[in-house]
């Protein structure tokens, strides 16, 4: 799974913020803003990989359990398919 083509993660003045460009413009109208850690995973996620993959990275990159590790990815990545933004 990743990101879909057609979004974009940009760094302005400390914050993060994703939008859509080209033809995912038409279908989603909004600005997502990430914390640091939204980053990260987003990051993850817009190289094919898999949710497995991406709790690993977490699990060692912040230093926590992979339960911790699991519930976070998962929700985020759910929250990204909910709205058509990560292909399957």
């Amino acid at each position: 799974m990743k990101i879909d083509e057609g979004f974009l993660l940009r760094e302005v003045a400390g914050n993060f913020v994703v939008v859509a460009v080209g033809k995912k413009a038409k279908e989603f109208n909004a600005v997502i803003n990430l914390n640091d850690t939204g980053a990260y995973l987003w990051k993850q996620l817009s190289a094919e990989t898999t949710e497995e993959q991406v709790v690993e990275n977490v699990m060692k990159d912040y230093e926590i359990d992979k339960e911790t590790a699991t519930s976070s990815v998962k929700a985020f990545i759910d929250k990204l398919k909910s709205n058509g933004i990560i292909s399957k």
